[in-house]
């Protein structure tokens, strides 16, 4: 009985799976294309060395490029080293790994939209939130 528990679950997990496919490949092929088309010295133009401005553009950027965590170290010290503020910087790769505007309707489809657009708000104010305390913690501010 259990085993066939397993199957049908398994069924019905690839078959979702399956139908998910084309747009997932299609948000990590937009990834990818944004990611090609935008520097780290455009991006380090856009910070103003207001603490609150920054932290709220950097989690907005990084809500829009979003990537993955391994990236977002060496993104992160890149950002540093052109001489954005942490608190920026921090702001930016929380919402990086959190926040995906680009893999929204992925997202919304399925898990659904008010449950995607939800987790996406709250963590973009988490991600300032965070951003803050953690400068905050290190005494930077």
């Amino acid at each position: 009985m259990n085993k066939q528990r397993l199957k049908k679950a398994l069924l019905i997990s690839g078959k979702s799976f399956y139908r998910s496919l084309p747009i997932l490949i299609g948000v990590i092929l937009l990834i990818g294309l944004f990611k090609s088309f935008v520097s780290i010295e455009a991006i380090a133009k856009l910070f103003q060395g207001i603490p609150l401005i920054d932290s709220v553009i950097g989690a907005s950027l990084g809500s829009i490029m979003a990537g993955n965590p391994i990236t977002s170290y060496i993104l992160g010290g890149e950002l540093l080293h052109q001489g954005i503020s942490l608190i920026a910087v921090t702001a930016f790769l929380v919402s990086w790994v959190t926040v995906g505007i680009v893999q929204l309707p992925a997202e919304a489809m399925l898990l659904g939209k008010k449950f995607a657009i939800t987790r996406n708000i709250f963590s973009f104010l988490f991600s300032i939130i965070a951003a803050m305390l953690t400068v905050f913690i290190m005494g930077v501010i």
